[in-house]
């Protein structure tokens, strides 16, 4: 084994900070070749079948490694250069920023907001700017719902739209763009497209095949015991789920109050379920059930390094709509073109970097003042975290440093606890798990008006009876 791979093991990947990209596993002559852990994520293993002929850099193209670029040195060496860029600390490098949807077509109902993703991708198709669309479709596997794939017209990429809250994967379709002499376009979340981003550095092939980048704004990234989780909620055993929508609209209802469907086998029939996110138990995002430890030490929200990023606008003025509203940062002058030459196609507002950061405000808060305390603490113990843009400090609040403790914490028992209900076979004893970690959470995050409202209610059923 060669000292690069052997030093991403024993440091992002022993350490829990690997996010699964696969790129490590993508790079030429790797010895590295990826498999689902018993957490439900996607993790880098030795191929003993493979023997490196020479030194692979692997540690260069790990977005979780000391060794790589920061997304500010990535977006200064794409972007800065264009002289209508401007930066911005939470954004990144941009252009302009918009709030809008598709008017035309079924790109906003079959997106999960306002079908802005899907569209930008078919317009680099029809102007030919691209062959193909990299981006998540239902999986031909059985053990997975959903990996890469590529589409190379509208009909295919149809069947790709909306978010997927679950584990993949680049190395396979990496590995194809490299065979292929073909134009393509990846849809990604801030550290897969940073990962690719650095691949293409050090290969040429990939570099010019891969001409733009969409990225998703991203809260975090699932195991695959989310999606398990849900189906069996609604009735359909882990092993039985087939498929499922984590983002189903709800008419009537406002943008941030969707629902989810799952398909899956119950008794040998195949049915299908739906519930409003807010009733199942493991999808509070606050929560983090299920979230990879990498992800609670990334500063990218916003996808800093693709051509344009695109995530739900969770502003007052568009959450009334239940059909959802696109938040997009454009940093790219082929991307803004087609925007500006489609405007008809389009509703868009134009708004600023900080409404940009209000729609993410939570996000943001997590990522960057949580995340200086969570390496404060990290350094404070001497153990080994990655690089970040963000420097660690302990100067919050003492609620607030509780919040972010017992965020972990919910983090870590929820695999816990699915584990202890997969091996009872039933779900309710994660609840049963779970029920006390929340609990002290919520103290610490119940608004203190709304603890005495409640206490003052208790009282009023109390002296009722």
């Amino acid at each position: 084994m060669n000292s690069n791979v052997k030093e991403l093991l024993d440091t992002v990947v022993s350490n829990d900070y690997c996010i699964g990209c696969g790129i490590c596993a993508s790079v030429y002559n790797s010895p590295l070749s990826m498999e689902m852990d018993d957490n439900g994520k996607y993790k880098p293993v030795i191929n003993n079948n493979i023997e490196a002929e020479k030194e692979i850099e692997v540690l260069s193209v790990c977005p979780f490694s000391k060794e790589s670029k920061n997304e500010t040195e990535i977006g200064s060496e794409v972007f800065s250069r264009n002289p209508e860029a401007s930066f911005n600390e939470y954004t990144g490098y941009f252009i302009k920023n918009f709030a809008g949807y598709v008017k035309e077509g079924e790109y906003r109902s079959k997106g999960s907001s306002g079908g802005m993703g899907s569209w930008v991708a078919a317009q680099l198709l029809k102007n030919d700017l691209v062959d193909g669309i990299i981006h998540i479709k239902p999986s031909k596997e059985e053990k997975k719902l959903f990996e890469y794939s590529i589409s190379y017209n509208e009909g295919e990429l149809s069947n790709g739209a909306k978010s997927k809250y679950y584990p993949i994967e680049l190395s396979e379709v990496v590995n194809f763009v490299r065979k292929h002499d073909k134009r393509f376009a990846l849809v990604g979340i801030p550290c897969y497209i940073k990962s690719v981003r650095l691949l293409a550095d050090q290969d040429v092939k990939i570099k010019n095949s891969i001409k733009y980048f969409i990225g998703l704004v991203c809260g975090h990234l699932k195991s695959d015991m989310f999606a398990k989780s849900i189906g069996w909620q609604l009735g359909i055993k882990p092993e039985n789920l087939i498929n499922i929508d984590f983002r189903k609209k709800l008419a009537g209802r406002s943008a941030n109050q969707y629902g989810v469907e799952v398909q899956g086998n119950i008794n040998g029939e195949i049915v299908t379920k739906s519930s409003p996110t807010k009733e199942l138990y493991t999808t509070n995002w606050g929560h983090g059930f299920f979230k990879y430890n990498a992800c609670d030490f990334c500063d990218d929200v916003l996808a800093e390094t693709a051509d344009i990023t695109i995530g739900d606008a969770w502003l007052p003025e568009y959450l009334r709509d239940s059909q959802g509203t696109n938040v997009i940062v454009v940093r790219n002058p082929d991307i803004l073109n087609i925007i500006n030459d489609n405007k008809d196609q389009l509703f868009l507002n134009e708004i600023s970097t900080d409404k940009v950061y209000k729609s993410q405000a939570g996000g943001f808060r997590h990522r960057r003042e949580g995340l200086a305390y969570r390496l404060f603490l990290k350094d404070m113990n001497k153990e080994w975290r990655p690089t970040k843009r963000v420097e660690p400090n302990d100067k919050l609040s003492s609620k607030r440093k509780k919040i972010y403790i017992k965020r972990q914490k919910l983090v870590q028992e929820s695999f816990k606890a699915y584990k202890i209900a997969e091996d009872s076979g039933d779900f309710n004893t994660l609840i049963k798990h779970m029920d006390p970690f929340i609990k002290d959470y919520n103290k610490d995050t119940t608004p203190f008006f709304l603890k005495k409202m409640l206490k003052n209610i208790k009282k009023m059923i109390k002296d009722s009876l």
